[in-house]
């Protein structure tokens, strides 16, 4: 399965959806140009509502992750790769604002932590 639901979770369904397969692009569990399951057969194998999963494909679709072709179908895109990329120079970017503001690392760190905790 491309993805699990976890119903005790208190992250929304299509939230857990949208953030697992995004996470199955970034780290290339799913290729660039693999298909993807059509929203009704995800919906069933899931057991979820296909509006929920419409909107986890719409936004993928929005961050560049997925495209959609009409008729043909959902596709893994290439913005994975470009996700990780634009991550790498925000990395960068940030690494030189601590170091500037002479700001140690270890200090550094725990601000992203959290950051990405928020």
């Amino acid at each position: 399965m491309i993805v699990r639901i976890d119903p005790s979770s208190p992250v929304p369904p299509f939230e857990q959806v949208r953030s697992g397969i995004a996470e199955r692009i970034n780290d290339g569990r799913l290729a660039v140009g693999a298909k993807l399951p059509t929203v009704r057969a995800l919906a069933a194998d899931l057991g979820i509502a296909p509006n929920t999963i419409a909107r986890a494909y719409r936004e993928l679709e929005e961050a560049g992750l997925i495209e959609t072709r009409g008729r043909a179908g959902s596709f893994v895109g290439a913005g994975g790769e470009q996700s990780r990329q634009r991550a790498r120079e925000a990395a960068a970017a940030y690494a030189d604002t601590v170091h500037r503001l002479g700001i140690d690392p270890a200090e550094a760190l725990a601000i992203v932590r959290a950051a990405l905790e928020a």
